[in-house]
């Protein structure tokens, strides 16, 4: 496997974990919870920057449009007619769930909690399946149709990313919300 796929499944695995969270404050939701403003705003943070710029931009910079120019019409309708339209539906449900948010702050209304309710569960659903297919997928016909050196540019702009984005504290920031996060909204909450 390659070291820009395994520090993209690496992502996912942090992702999902961020999904679980979402999940597990859904859960309180149903059962008559107060919204919790502040921690869906971190969620919010932590989809934005570790989700979106971070992993999908090594994804959308590096990967993808190697993909879409070498793997013909099959790795073109797969990259921009499936993972990037994704991407833009992740980014529109996050955007749909900070608006209910900002409403339901002016105006605690129950159709408003659902709203959020509804839009961090979409996220959720969306990228859980979006995750899977990427592994499962997007990943591995990558490795099988793209040639070595294909590979090698890949694996360096990534690590290089990587990289500057350590140097500026970036995957710790956003790991360190989500372990907080985690603690608040343990997963055996889910059952």
């Amino acid at each position: 496997m390659n070291q820009s796929v395994i520090l993209m499944e690496e992502d996912h695995a942090n992702i999902n974990r961020a999904l679980g969270v979402i999940r597990s404050i859904c859960l309180q939701l149903m059962q008559g919870g107060e919204v919790p403003d502040e921690d869906f705003r971190e969620i919010i943070e932590f989809v934005r920057e570790y989700a979106d710029k971070h992993h999908h931009g090594k994804e959308e910079k590096f990967l993808f449009p190697v993909m879409v120019k070498k793997l013909g019409p099959v790795g073109e309708k797969l990259v921009t007619n499936g993972m990037l339209v994704e991407h833009d539906l992740g980014r529109a449900d996050v955007l749909s769930l900070e608006t209910a948010l900002n409403e339901y702050k002016k105006n605690p209304r129950l159709e408003l909690k659902l709203d959020i309710l509804s839009y961090a569960m979409a996220y959720a659903h969306l990228l859980q399946l979006h995750i899977e297919k990427e592994n499962s997928v997007v990943y591995p016909f990558a490795e099988r149709g793209l040639s070595e050196e294909d590979f090698k540019d890949i694996n360096e702009k990534s690590q290089i990313f990587e990289d500057e984005q350590t140097a500026k504290g970036v995957q710790k920031h956003y790991l360190d919300i989500l372990e907080k996060l985690e603690k608040k909204y343990p997963a055996s909450a889910q059952a």
